[in-house]
């Protein structure tokens, strides 16, 4: 077996149970739902939501209300200060922290190994490009590693210090080695920084990112999109030099933001070149899709999590089941968080494509509008 067919056997693996649920999501959804029972009833929640009992997605919806993370918050709070039961079959190896959406609380999500586990599959952007591509020589590059630390502070819950940080350091920080490719700087570099959110903080992490990766071979560049961009820019003015100059980039596997393909990429193409763009679409709550080729949208993990929509009219229904053109808010089920409203505004494109437009609010399809036609996109794909 030749070098390139023994990395065609090692990729398919991470793609084909992506591309088998996208084949049949119906199924795949079916099965999803029996496997998060089965977690679901070994915790305190889940037990006392009847999840024994359910037998079908109608018992399921009938047990486990739609929930916010406020509703969820006085449960996260009982986990934190030691119930770990509560909503987790294994204990939490780290604890995720993201900005709240309406008030701009803290919010504070426990990531487990099997939570890190699932969020592997945002790395099949980049595999499939790579099978599709036939681009191997990627693997022989590195990631420039931009993402945020994994430890940004400590948090007293009753008698105890929590640490938190990012769920992307937090990732980066414990299944890097199971991908397969190596990123640049490691995230113990980047936690030895501190946790600091300042300009200063943020300029001396881009100062590490590129004093480690500047005779590196950089082929890939992860992470937030807006980030990105401000290395780049940053880079320019402290350095007087572009990614585009020091790296031959392949490509970006980006998220956090609507619009990546969009509104961001002349910006990304100017400062690190004419790359693929892969968009990731994820939370601190899981990695729910990304981007499966050039056509510019997500495409849901329908192995993974369970994925509900709440449409304009107030109708539930199941992601797959939208029409092309209908919104709704996601509602996703993860091994921690059953049938939880997320937050975000999804619009259904030609199966099996999906856009997040924004958060789930009045104007945000108004934003989106202005947006495509400013880009001159126009709702294509």
């Amino acid at each position: 077996m030749t070098t390139r067919e023994q990395l065609v056997a090692q990729l398919q693996p991470l793609v084909k149970p992506w591309h088998d649920a996208v084949s049949d999501p119906a199924a795949a959804q079916e099965r999803v739902l029996e496997k998060l029972l089965s977690i679901y009833r070994g915790t305190g929640y889940g037990r006392e939501r009847g999840a024994a009992a359910v037998g079908s997605l109608a018992d399921y919806r009938k047990a486990f209300p739609i929930a916010t993370y406020e509703d969820y918050k006085p449960l996260i709070g009982r986990v934190m200060a030691g119930e770990v039961d509560l909503l987790l079959t294994e204990p939490p190896v780290g604890w995720a922290i993201t900005r709240g959406s309406t008030k701009g609380e803290e919010k504070f999500v426990p990531m487990t190994p099997t939570d890190l586990r699932m969020r592997v599959a945002a790395g099949r952007a980049m595999v499939h490009y790579a099978l599709a591509s036939g681009r191997f020589d990627l693997f022989q590059g590195v990631n420039l590693n931009l993402n945020f630390p994994s430890v940004v502070g400590t948090v007293r819950v009753g008698d105890r210090e929590v640490e938190y940080g990012y769920s992307s350091g937090i990732y980066t920080k414990h299944v890097s080695r199971e991908t397969p490719i190596r990123s640049v700087p490691s995230q113990d570099e980047i936690d030895a920084l501190g946790g600091g959110k300042t300009a200063r903080d943020w300029n001396a992490r881009f100062e590490l990112a590129y004093q480690k990766c500047r005779e590196e071979n950089v082929t890939l560049v992860g992470g937030v999109a807006p980030t990105a961009i401000r290395f780049g820019r940053w880079l320019r003015r402290a350095h007087g030099v572009y990614p585009k100059t020091l790296w031959k980039v392949q490509i970006m596997t980006l998220g956090s933001v609507p619009g990546i393909n969009t509104r961001l990429a002349p910006a990304l193409h100017a400062l690190y070149g004419h790359a693929a763009i892969r968009e990731i679409y994820g939370a601190t709550e899981g990695m729910f899709g990304q981007q499966r080729d050039g056509q510019r949208a997500w495409v849901p993990n329908y192995d993974l999590f369970l994925f509900e929509v709440e449409t304009r009219r107030r109708r539930i229904k199941l992601l797959h089941e939208m029409q092309p053109g209908e919104k709704g808010s996601l509602v996703v089920s993860t091994p921690i968080l059953a049938r939880y409203k997320i937050g975000d505004l999804i619009l259904a494109l030609r199966p099996p494509y999906f856009r997040c437009i924004g958060r789930d609010r009045p104007w945000t399809p108004l934003r989106y509008l202005w947006d495509e036609l400013s880009t001159l996109n126009l709702g294509r794909l």
